[in-house]
């Protein structure tokens, strides 16, 4: 895992960036979540990354680490496009410098990964 550096880097802003989207209440932009009540919309999304947590770590430290890595990487720089896709959206409370910066960095780090991988 020590020649994943700069993934763990950018998979550390993704979950941080996690806690920053319940600030920003990312629920409301998402197609299902955005349905419910502040409320439960809090909870639903909160309570969903138990599980996505769980699994991502479970498979991180398991035999098929690699896949999942490059697919993560793919996935933060994915993630980034949407933020930027989704800068106008009514509901988009991302917009300190402070958020952007850290699913930007996610995405940087999840690219300059699959080129190290190359």
């Amino acid at each position: 895992m020590n020649e994943h550096i700069v993934f763990l880097v950018g998979f550390a802003f993704l979950l941080v960036h996690e806690m920053d989207a319940v600030r920003c209440r990312e629920w409301r932009i998402l197609p299902v979540l955005s349905r419910l009540n502040d409320s439960t919309g809090y909870v639903a999304f909160t309570a969903l990354h138990v599980p996505i947590y769980a699994l991502l770590l479970w498979g991180l430290v398991g035999d098929a680490s690699v896949g999942l890595i490059v697919g993560l990487d793919v996935f933060l720089v994915v993630h980034l496009a949407l933020h930027v896709l989704l800068r106008d959206h009514p509901e988009n409370r991302f917009a300190s410098p402070f958020s952007w910066g850290l699913f930007t960095a996610a995405g940087i780090c999840g690219a300059i990964d699959l080129l190290l991988l190359m």
